[in-house]
This record gives C-alpha cells, structure tokens and sequence, in this order.
C-alpha cells in the first residue's frame, strides 16, 4: 500500500509574515491527517524560517528547484548540498513552468534528478502535456518521453527513490481540472509505463496529480488507483484549503 503525499509548491509567493500565518495554521490541523505525508516547498529565502517553524511538526519541506552544480561560480543557483543543510526532504524538478519559461529540457531535468538523488533528497518529477498536445492526442507521447529521458539517463531504479508529479499543463493555475478518470488514465499510463522496465518499482512509487487539486475536487481524484496524492499550487496557500486535501488524503 502506497503512503498519500500532499507537497504544497507555493511558487513565487509569501512573505515572513505571510508565511509564519500559514505555517501556524497546517501546525493546528496538522493532527487531523491521518497518515498522508504532508510537505511544503518553500522559496529559497524563506527555507530557514519553514525549518525553523516546522521543526518537531509532521510536516516535511523542500524546495522547488536546484543547481546540477555542486558549487562554483553560478550566480544566483543554488547547489542540493545547500537545501541539505536546511533540512529539505523534497525537491521539484522539471516542473511546468521552468520547462516553458527557463527553457529546462528532459536532459536537463534528468540531471536535476540525479544529483538530487545522489545528495539524499528525494525529487519530485514532474510530467505533463501541453493543452495542444492533448487536443492533438498526444497525452501519452508527450508524458512518455518525458519520463522515459530519466529511465534511459539514470535506469528505472532511479524512480524508486523519488516521486513523479503528472501535471496536465492546462490544468495549472487555470482552474481547469482533469476530470478523475481522465487524470486516473494518465496516472495508470505512467504506471504501466515503469512497469514495461521494472514491475516492483512502478508498483512502489508514488503518482501524485498536480492539475489544480482543491479541497473541492481532492476527495474524488484521490479515491482513483493511480493517485497517491497532490502537488498543490494556489490551494497550498489557504491553510484550510490545504488541510482539507490533507485529509482527503488519510
């Protein structure tokens, strides 16, 4: 039985204040979450307050991208050993929006992957279709080469100590939801996928869906076969809202 986990990627957004809100309140509810793992992914600057906060709390962090440097002169990167010593559990990679707005390929997030595997910390891959590319049917083709880059890069044991995130790109920040079964189909498609190269690992890892889940719609897309949980963007903001998918989630 796969454990549910709920990641929070709060993007470009918070303040100290606004954050230390939010933290105060997932800290009050936290207790209602049954067995769902229960993540946030933190802007970089703001990572110490959230180990800080989150200290002896349920609740893991991590951030939301990574160098694939380990160090040198790469201004304004920022190197997996230093998300290390703020206790950071996560890290996204290859999420929608660096793909489309900083040109990061699937050899690159490939990349990304490995060298956060190798620092310890546990990356979240993200995977997901362009609004044209399912109007075009081509869902699976896209979703497929996409994971298939890291499987050929690093071998499909690799995906064992990660995470995949599908995200419908249309579906983020949009308001727009896949529906449950359509959502559940790409799911059982990733899952079959792995499975064509190593039946324990894609068994094992866990598919969380990233395409707008609220505290609406969480229930229902979580009660499907292949979703082990959210990537949540807006709804992780709302501590009520997040709490509540939260527990959607066990």
């Amino acid at each position: 039985m796969r454990q549910k986990l709920v990641a929070g990627n709060w993007k470009m957004n918070g303040s100290r204040a606004s954050i230390k809100a939010l933290l105060d309140g997932l800290k009050q509810g936290i207790a209602a979450v049954e067995s769902a793992e229960v993540a946030v992914c933190a802007p970089y600057v703001y990572l110490g307050d959230v180990e800080q906060q989150l200290q002896g709390t349920p609740i893991v962090w991590g951030a939301q991208n990574l160098s694939t440097e380990a160090s040198g002169a790469f201004t304004g990167e920022i190197a997996a050993s230093m998300l290390q010593e703020f206790g950071c559990k996560y890290v996204i990679v290859g999420h929608s929006e660096r793909r489309a707005l900083y040109g990061e390929d699937d050899a690159l997030v490939a990349k990304k992957y490995a060298v956060a595997r190798a620092a310890g910390l546990k990356p979240i891959l993200c995977v997901g279709e362009m609004l044209e590319d399912r109007e075009a049917g081509t869902t699976e083709a896209v979703v497929a080469r996409q994971l298939d880059a890291l499987i050929d890069a690093e071998g499909v044991a690799a995906l064992a100590d990660g995470v995949i995130a599908y995200e419908p790109v249309w579906a983020i920040g949009t308001g727009k939801t896949a529906s449950p079964e359509q959502a559940q189909e790409v799911h059982q498609f990733i899952r079959q996928r792995i499975a064509e190269r190593d039946a324990s690992v894609a068994e094992k890892v866990q598919i969380l869906y990233g395409g707008s889940m609220n505290a609406g719609n969480a229930a229902e897309l979580l009660a499907q076969s292949d979703i082990d949980g959210g990537l949540i963007g807006g709804a992780s903001l709302k501590p009520d809202d997040f709490l509540t998918i939260c527990r959607a989630a066990g």
